[in-house]
């Protein structure tokens, strides 16, 4: 089939969703793929709304067209974003398992600035493929992929990985074992022949068979009850069915020779007949020869399987660390861990958290059955004791739980767990559980695999503790330094915006008031109001400082009827006072004086450094509205004047910070050529509120990153 691709950009707007939507039917059409059309359109529908909602960016929808299928991937550019993955009681964000459910595969890969999420449409027209049950984990991308980069042949590493210690478990080692058992039986022309191989448990199994030996054998078979030949490492003949091999392959004679590379045991060869005494020692000794050539090259086969499952444990160990660390949220972090665990490791696995007291308790259950989920949480949740949060090892805590919580979870309650602490930085921040059902043994490599995470998962769950802690901190900052309300001013309409900017981890230098002046006993109605709208030079606590001294000075001086000039120059005196700690600080500052008559309001204003504010005439033409004065805290003799205007019915006064007017597209800024007061321009006719909303939105679409400054603008307007 030929390769065929195709791709669209979309700006960060709600209506780009059902653009891509079109965009995607429209080319599956042009490439007869319509029968897929209805899955593609929902999964991509849910990936575009990530990208609008989370991003916050233009995103780009690419489609490919091979002999697999169809693959569409939706990318934005804000890699840092994390991936939502619901809790299991959340009743919305369950997009991505939607798609878990629609597509045959799907990950996500990360390219330098840019994030993708894609997914795998199967061809109808080719062989409908057959998704693998959670407990078998087949050769091939799907199940790594599921949650991770595409990197062929992964999972099957991974999968691989955990039983490499058992030999010729690959498909060419299959293969190559089948093969073999076809040329003992036909060299020594036995009925039959078998290869059994060892397990950790000191059984042996049938790995390969042909002719007259059972799939299955009559009884068990185990390595001691191999005879002293075997251990020395010679072939043994059986005329009759006495031998205990010959019994369990149903066999009434057989000659068998040891698989033995570097004295180490991994199984047998063994030829048997339906008719007594058919083997002699000469047959012992030919098979013995072939014998050794199949122990090295099952040999080489196992060696070459280990170097595959290291390589495929360190592209599972490196994608797992790209996930975790692309969230910084704390439940989100552990639900990630748990659908990374399950299915690869284990059947189902959960997260705890340790309280103040040092107890332990599930925050985050997940199970490859969904329906077991809930079961599950009560099982574990009732569980007495908890697992260890010191040491890693076995852990039957919950096999031991009341009745009531074990008849919830139904088989689940006598499965197997296994427990690893989760410590980061020295401090314990719980216990990662796996766990299978009661028989399936946990092999060593799914352990070791396990540790290796969880080591990773008890760094990224303290990250992300850390981050939300600072971000709380950050946000009750924040809030402290925003005025509670804004008052009602007769005859004006009033309308703030702010936004800060980054992830909430950081306190923004910008900030906006608006206050009665004068007498503010209550005795008399306020006849005046200030206002103001600043930009701290920097973020975080300095500029918090400074923040917090200006908002506050503004409202202690304007108590004492000080008029704005001097306003401004006390509180330049107060910046440079800090000394060190002192911060630049750009300040639009003004008093507001309604008219005789309702006739709308006098503003006498003061622009320290600030970007001049901007009229809007009733008729669309802008004039700025205030001249420029000296910025506070350089130069300690700075004097400042008032600039006086009067805003009649239908005039409107924005006054932003340069979050609005420097906002970035590549080389342009929203400010060039006058492009703030185009903008206001087209604002005619607008309320306060409509004003606000369309220069809030504009700033947003400006440019196709999030913004990297605060956002925060005042709208007055008479009325």
């Amino acid at each position: 089939m030929e390769r065929r691709t195709s791709s669209a950009t979309f700006p960060p707007a709600a209506t780009s969703v059902a653009a891509a939507r079109r965009f995607v039917r429209r080319t599956l059409t042009d490439w007869d793929m319509a029968q897929v059309a209805d899955d593609a359109l929902l999964a991509t529908s849910e990936l575009a709304t990530n990208a609008v909602t989370y991003a916050g960016t233009s995103f780009e929808v690419r489609c490919l067209l091979d002999e697999h299928g169809v693959r569409i991937e939706v990318l934005d550019q804000h890699p840092t974003r994390h991936i939502a993955m619901p809790a299991a009681e959340a009743t919305s964000g369950r997009g991505l398992p939607s798609i878990d459910r629609l597509a045959t595969s799907w990950g996500v890969t990360y390219e330098g600035l840019t994030k993708g999420v894609w997914f795998r449409l199967p061809n109808p027209a080719a062989q409908p493929a057959v998704r693998p049950e959670p407990d078998r984990l087949p050769p091939g991308p799907a199940h790594l992929t599921a949650r991770s980069s595409e990197r062929p042949g992964a999972a099957g590493r991974v999968s691989a990985s955990l039983d490499a210690d058992r030999p010729a478990r690959s498909p060419q080692g299959e293969e190559s074992l089948e093969a073999a058992v076809e040329a003992v039986r036909d060299v020594l022309s036995a009925d039959g022949a078998a290869v059994l191989l060892t397990d950790r448990d000191g059984g042996l199994s049938v790995g390969a068979s042909t002719g007259t030996v059972p799939d299955t054998p009559a009884g068990p078979l185990t390595v001691a009850a191999l005879g002293p030949h075997a251990r020395v490492g010679e072939p043994w003949v059986a005329g009759d069915s006495s031998d205990p091999v010959a019994a369990a392959l149903s066999a009434r004679s057989m000659v068998a020779a040891p698989l033995q590379v570097q004295g180490r045991l991994t199984g047998i060869v063994v030829a048997v007949a339906t008719a007594p005494d058919r083997f002699d020692e000469a047959a012992g000794k030919r098979l013995a020869r072939i014998a050794d050539d199949i122990a090295l090259s099952m040999e080489r086969a196992r060696l070459d399987e280990l170097e595959r499952s290291w390589r495929g444990w360190l592209s599972f160990v490196a994608e797992a660390s790209d996930l975790l660390a692309g969230t910084l949220d704390q439940e989100r972090t552990m639900a990630l861990v748990t659908q990374l665990v399950v299915p690869r490791l284990a059947t189902w696995c959960a997260v705890y958290t340790v309280d103040e007291t040092g107890a332990t308790r599930p925050a985050y259950v997940w199970h490859a059955d969904e329906t077991r989920v809930d079961g599950l949480r009560e099982l574990l949740a009732a569980a007495t004791p908890g697992p260890p949060v010191d040491s890693s090892g076995a852990w039957s805590g919950h096999t031991t739980a009341p009745p009531p919580a074990r008849a919830a979870a139904g088989p689940t309650a006598g499965d197997l767990a296994y427990a690893f602490p989760l410590i980061a930085r020295g401090r314990r921040m719980g216990v990662l559980v796996i766990g299978r059902p009661a028989g399936d043994r946990f092999p060593q490599g799914a352990i070791d695999l396990a540790e290796e995470l969880s080591r990773r998962a008890a760094l990224a769950i303290d990250n992300a503790r850390l981050y939300t802690a600072q971000t709380t901190m950050s946000s009750a900052l924040q809030r402290s330094l925003l005025p509670p309300g804004i008052p009602d001013i007769p005859g004006l309409e009033v309308e703030v915006v702010y936004q800060p900017a980054g992830e909430g981890s950081e306190v923004g230098g910008d900030f906006y008031d608006v206050f009665a002046c004068g007498d503010l006993t209550g005795a008399a109605p306020a006849r005046r109001w200030r206002f103001a709208i600043g930009d701290v030079c920097g973020t975080g606590p300095q500029a918090a400082a400074v923040t917090g001294l200006a908002r506050h000075a503004l409202r202690i001086l304007a108590a004492e009827d000080m008029p704005v000039p001097d306003v401004l120059a006390r509180l330049n005196r107060l910046i440079l006072a800090e000394g060190p700690r002192a911060r630049l600080l750009t300040l639009l500052h003004g008093e507001i004086t309604p008219l005789p008559g309702r006739d709308g309001v006098r503003i006498d204003l003061v622009s320290a450094g600030h970007p001049p504010p901007l009229v809007l005439d009733p008729d669309g033409v802008v004039h700025e509205g205030a001249g420029a004065q000296p910025l506070l805290g350089v130069f300690d003799d700075a004097e400042f004047t008032l600039d006086t205007l009067e805003l009649r019915r239908g005039q409107v006064l924005l006054c932003v910070t340069d979050g609005v007017t420097e906002r970035r597209a590549d080389d342009r800024l929203l400010g060039d050529d006058h492009g703030l007061e185009r903008l206001l321009a087209g604002c005619r006719g607008l309320s306060a509120g409509a004003v606000a909303a369309r220069i809030q939105r504009a700033v947003r679409d400006f440019g196709p990153e999030p913004s990297n400054d605060d956002v925060a603008l005042i709208v007055l307007r008479a009325s």
